[in-house]
């Protein structure tokens, strides 16, 4: 790992590893036949039943989301989308991505002008700026764990003379409002979550009596766990989802005391691995810039060992989602109905 951290390691190797790591993870998902492994998810279900709605919740904010916006400037594209962007032909670029994936999760909430919207971990505020533009005579507000999210979302909200958007800084897990929405929105947010079931109870409160709820997030298509520190192999967990969890495409059919699936829809993974490698591409484009950046923000000492991380980041999600063609691990969204 050491030649990795002062990168030294070609990127080939890398992936080459990656994937059998991702081999390995696979087979044991298999073992002991299709009878195992609903008693495994069972109990994972059971597990999550009984933890808080998330955990850890200030780590992961500090892993991705306190880091500065100009990092993200840099990397992402024009809507600043920090999740899957969708590539409906071989030549559609980043910025075209993004407003793709952003108009179809919009026409899947079966979203309309004049509705009140509540966006769940906004990010770098993408859906909640897209949307608030797009319907001008909605109101909508978007929740973020993150102060330097907020401060950009406010900035470009202002530029762009949009009126209708609130952004608050809170912990989804303290969240609460007597407000009510005809829709809720969240964007690969529930990864972070735990106890699905009370999330889900607090959401139905804050919907109309026809609201809905519309969620976008990665998916193995049979395997649920969650990202934890067991060996110098899980750095993933260690530095960039501690306290997360992988949901398994049919997770969430087993939380409908509140709400009740209406729809669901699958996205191959390759988009996202494109997602990825566009990201990639971007940072290593710009080190120059990015290399200061990593210095201010985890020392000057350990400048280089965090390039390396965020593009290890990058190599390894894109593995996972380009694994099997994008048929394993893919990007689910889901409709419920209060």
């Amino acid at each position: 790992m050491l030649a990795v951290e002062r990168d030294l390691v070609p990127d080939f190797i890398i992936r080459r590893g990656i994937r059998y790591l991702l081999s390995q993870r696979v087979q044991e998902a298999r073992e002991g036949g299709v009878e195992e492994q609903e008693r495994r998810k069972q109990t994972f279900v059971r597990e999550l039943k009984g933890l808080p709605i998330a955990v850890q919740t200030s780590k992961a904010n500090e892993q991705h989301y306190e880091v500065p916006s100009d990092y993200f400037l840099l990397v992402l594209g024009q809507h600043l989308k920090y999740s899957s962007c969708l590539y409906p032909s071989s030549s559609t670029t980043l910025d075209e991505a993004e407003e793709a994936m952003l108009g179809l999760c919009c026409e899947r909430a079966q979203l309309l002008d004049g509705q009140a919207i509540l966006e769940l971990g906004c990010g770098w505020g993408s859906m909640c700026l897209y949307m608030a533009a797009k319907f001008p005579k909605s109101n909508v507000t978007a929740v973020s764990n993150s102060t330097t999210q907020k401060a950009l979302i406010d900035e470009r909200a202002k530029e762009r003379g949009i009126s209708n958007l609130t952004v608050i800084t809170e912990d989804v897990v303290k969240f609460d409002t007597k407000q009510k929405f005809d829709r809720v929105v969240s964007i690969e947010m529930f990864e972070h979550m735990k106890n699905y079931q009370a999330l889900l109870k607090n959401i139905a409160g804050w919907l109309k009596p026809e609201g809905l709820l519309f969620v976008h997030i990665f998916t193995h298509k049979t395997l649920a766990y969650h990202f934890e520190v067991k060996g110098e192999d899980d750095w993933m967990a260690k530095y960039f989802f501690t306290g997360g969890t992988m949901p398994s495409a049919d997770l969430l059919h087993h939380f409908q005391d509140d709400l009740a699936l209406q729809q669901q829809w699958a996205i191959n993974g390759t988009h996202y691995s494109r997602t990825l490698e566009d990201w990639l591409k971007r940072q290593d484009k710009q080190r120059a810039a990015i290399m200061p950046i990593m210095e201010k923000t985890y020392g000057k000492d350990q400048g280089l060992r965090w390039w390396v991380y965020w593009r290890l980041f990058y190599l390894a999600c894109s593995e996972l989602f380009n694994y099997n063609g994008g048929e394993e691990w893919f990007v689910s969204h889901y409709l419920f109905r209060k």
